[in-house]
């Protein structure tokens, strides 16, 4: 069983720049291929970014692109989320989910285990 932590949400000022980690425990980390995930009020939860077992590879959406990176440090078992020039549109809880199979995907679907998300607000 993993258990993945989110940190790093709050009150940002558009155009901000906060990093988001996910902490993972109670698994092989490097098994697992990565992704973040976010849900705005009255939405339903949509496909942030990925990233492979090695990171490697990593996947975007494209409202993210360009603006989100995603990286990963096996050895302290955390995955990131650097976000910068937000928008108010990004406002949302952001989830972390970890993927024993394969690699990064958009299909929260084939995700394993998840996290209980951290609040990003974004003001205007």
């Amino acid at each position: 069983q993993v258990q993945l932590v989110e940190s790093g949400g709050g009150l940002v000022q558009a155009g901000g720049s906060p990093r988001l980690s996910c902490a993972a425990s109670g698994g092989t980390f490097s098994r697992y291929a990565m992704g973040w995930f976010r849900q705005a009020p009255g939405k339903d939860r949509e496909f942030v970014a990925a990233i492979s077992w090695s990171g490697g590879n990593t996947y975007y959406a494209d409202s993210v692109k360009g603006r989100f990176t995603i990286s990963r440090d096996n050895a302290k078992s955390t995955v990131y989320l650097q976000m910068s020039s937000l928008k108010p549109e990004d406002t949302a809880v952001y989830y972390c989910a970890a993927k024993l199979r394969g690699t990064g995907t958009e299909l929260g679907s084939l995700y394993d285990y998840w996290g209980q998300g951290t609040q990003v607000t974004v003001s205007s």
